[in-house]
């Protein structure tokens, strides 16, 4: 008995090579970033409007949503400019305005890091520099879609390094915006999109036994129209391998957050979301699934989801899963022990999720990459022409 603990720690540590694109390099223990955004001590304290502004740390996104449903332009202006940290961080708050808000924040750090974030085209819908910094932007047009996807990456992601130099359509905004592009016939650099390699289009796959395969795709009652989509790096990600990696407490609290944004999304009417579940990001999503209202969740180069199966995950959400030929995740042992390790393999018969395609995707981060099977349906999903 005492041989057979001992190898169940072993293989639970060996969890720690998950999630991320950084590789094998050590990590150190990190600080979740929780709570209200920055400069919500000011925003109590404004007493402008002859009452209390909504609290950030306790309203909900409906309830902020209401208020400045209640406020003129004038009004809504003022508070960008006065408040932007607190505006561009707040769920339930107008896109437009968290996208100004989050510009001049931006601009305020005076950090050169930071600067391209505050370009004019882009559409950053959260930004807080406290700690390594999150960061949340949208592909599309958000106040007119009719679908919301909502990318959650893994390791080694965070505002510093969002807008670093990656291999293509790889990291949060490669992945977003590989997808947004593939939702409109279109690959991410501006050129037509190709046909999922393998069999034709991928988009025109079907559902049999959990499986997408060759054949027509089964048809939602609401398919089609724009796509928003999403890279949200709203929370503290594990750095490279270590203990932050094996365990849930990062994604615990990434999951109040991801919870929290979903709401966000609900109470400026925007459509209930998919999530795009990468990595440690899957174990962020498994956590948070019961708590959010998405029609999908695909999990990626997963190294579990906290669950045992797709069921033990409490959600009415349809549950996917992929991970290609080459992704080291599948070395990763799936076992929980003494709080290490993520569990099942979402890949796996008996987790229950439907399959997508992977059997063109290289690596660990290549789910994205245009004309592979992977990409053709994730599309599909996006736009709910996949059941």
């Amino acid at each position: 008995m005492r041989r057979f603990g001992r190898t169940l720690v072993t293989a639970a540590l060996a969890v720690a090579v998950v999630g991320g694109t950084a590789g094998w390099a050590s990590g150190g223990s990190q600080s979740a970033v929780t709570g209200p955004p920055p400069g919500a001590v000011a925003w109590r304290a404004d007493t402008a409007y002859g009452r209390a502004l909504p609290d950030p740390g306790t309203a909900t996104p409906s309830e902020v949503a209401r208020f400045f449903a209640g406020l003129d332009d004038t009004q809504r202006a003022a508070l960008v400019r006065s408040h932007p940290l607190v505006v561009g961080n707040l769920d339930g708050a107008p896109p437009a305005l968290r996208y100004e808000a989050n510009r001049l924040a931006v601009a305020a750090t005076g950090e050169a890091r930071y600067a391209s974030l505050a370009a004019p085209d882009r559409r950053i819908l959260a930004f807080d520099p406290r700690g390594r910094g999150q960061v949340a932007e949208v592909f599309g047009e958000l106040e007119h879609a009719a679908h919301v996807a909502v990318i959650v990456p893994g390791n080694d992601n965070d505002a510093t390094s969002y807008d670093s130099r990656r291999a293509p359509h790889t990291g949060p905004a490669g992945m977003a915006r590989a997808l947004h592009a593939a939702t409109v016939g279109a690959a991410s650099d501006g050129t037509a999109a190709e046909g999922a390699a393998t069999g034709g289009p991928v988009a025109q796959g079907s559902v049999t036994q959990g499986s997408v395969t060759d054949g027509p795709v089964a048809q939602g009652s609401v398919t089609g129209g724009p796509v928003a989509v999403v890279a949200w790096t709203g929370y503290t990600t594990p750095v490279g391998v270590g203990l932050d990696a094996a365990d849930g407490r990062l994604a615990a609290a990434g999951a109040t957050r991801l919870a929290r944004f979903t709401a966000g999304l609900d109470a400026v009417g925007a459509p209930d979301p998919v999530l795009f579940c990468h990595s440690y990001g899957s174990v962020v999503c498994g956590l948070a699934a019961r708590h959010t209202d998405a029609t999908d969740l695909v999990a990626l180069g997963s190294p579990g989801m906290r669950a045992d199966t797709a069921e033990a995950l409490r959600t009415g959400a349809r549950v996917w899963a992929a991970r290609g030929p080459s992704d080291w995740i599948a070395d990763v042992p799936n076992v929980r022990f003494a709080g290490l390790g993520h569990g099942a393999d979402p890949t796996s018969a008996a987790f229950g999720a439907r399959r997508v395609p992977a059997a063109d995707v290289r690596g660990h981060a290549g789910y994205f990459t245009p004309g592979t099977q992977s990409l053709a349906v994730f599309a599909a999903i996006a736009k709910g022409e996949a059941r």
